[in-house]
């Protein structure tokens, strides 16, 4: 009964990992007979100038997106664990961004950021402030492409921290409460530790997810203006599918491969020595 999915999960999925580890020490552009040119690739990495600037990008939008959506996904979460009426509502509102196509999200947020009949600028405008062409500008591109992003996949972790806040047994907060802590003492010393493995879990993928992101640069901005929002797999993506080269695409897969490894990693080491938050 496993063997379709077996044979599925080794032709579609082990194959073409092992197959592009092989192309990564090659150079082929799908017409020519493929070429052995050793650890070339990985060698002019560090030459390509774009290579470097995409993965600056990729860190900056790690480094922001992971801490913020992370935040507002905490507090979501706690906001929404309260027993009032209609908490059922709002959990699936918050939710149903997840489950949208990245394309209608990409649509809707276009037509926000657009410049001259834009909601976002609108908004703006009411309190005096004349607001940038968004996915046009080299500052701003960016940023909104970070906050769609985080919009997009607020509610996923808001759904683990949820679930992580209801097994927190309730009596710690009556026991707290007794001995006079307040919400705020309540929340360091009960709600943050009990939440380590829950937060944890929810970092590792977000991190993995922000630095394998794709979608929406690719519907939203292109990678442009001047590759201020061009990441790793977009760069990947240009290379294998536009410049058909298959190596050199492989060889920057393989990079991406072993940031994402090392990271997680230290991750996982660092939880290791309870020391990670």
């Amino acid at each position: 009964m496993l063997l379709p999915n077996l044979a599925g999960f080794a032709v579609f999925t082990c194959w073409p990992v092992v197959a592009s580890f092989f192309l990564s020490f090659t150079k082929w552009d799908l017409l020519q007979p493929i070429q052995f040119v050793g650890l070339q690739n990985y060698m002019d990495l560090f030459s390509d100038e774009t290579f470097i600037k995409v993965f600056w990008n990729t860190l900056y939008f790690t480094a922001v997106s992971v801490p913020i959506g992370i935040a507002l996904s905490l507090l979501l979460a706690i906001a929404l664990n309260q027993g009032l009426r209609g908490m059922k509502f709002y959990r699936a509102a918050y939710f149903l961004p997840v489950v949208s196509s990245m394309v209608a999200v990409a649509v809707i947020w276009q037509w926000i950021y657009n410049p001259e009949y834009g909601l976002l600028n609108f908004l703006l405008s009411l309190i005096g402030i004349s607001g940038p062409n968004w996915l046009t500008s080299t500052t701003w591109a960016m940023p909104a492409v970070i906050l769609t992003s985080i919009w997009k996949g607020l509610g996923f972790n808001m759904l683990i921290f949820l679930a992580g806040l209801q097994g927190i047994p309730e009596h710690y907060y009556e026991a707290a409460e007794m001995d006079g802590a307040n919400w705020l003492q309540k929340f360091w010393r009960i709600t943050v530790p009990l939440l380590s493995p829950t937060t944890f879990f929810v970092t590792v993928m977000a991190v993995i997810n922000s630095f394998q992101v794709f979608d929406s640069v690719y519907l939203m901005t292109q990678g442009g203006p001047a590759r201020s929002t061009s990441v790793m797999v977009h760069y990947i993506y240009e290379n294998a599918f536009q410049f058909f080269r298959m190596g050199y695409a492989s060889a920057m897969s393989y990079v991406l491969f072993f940031v994402i490894a090392l990271i997680t990693l230290v991750q996982f080491w660092r939880q290791k020595n309870h020391s990670f938050y």
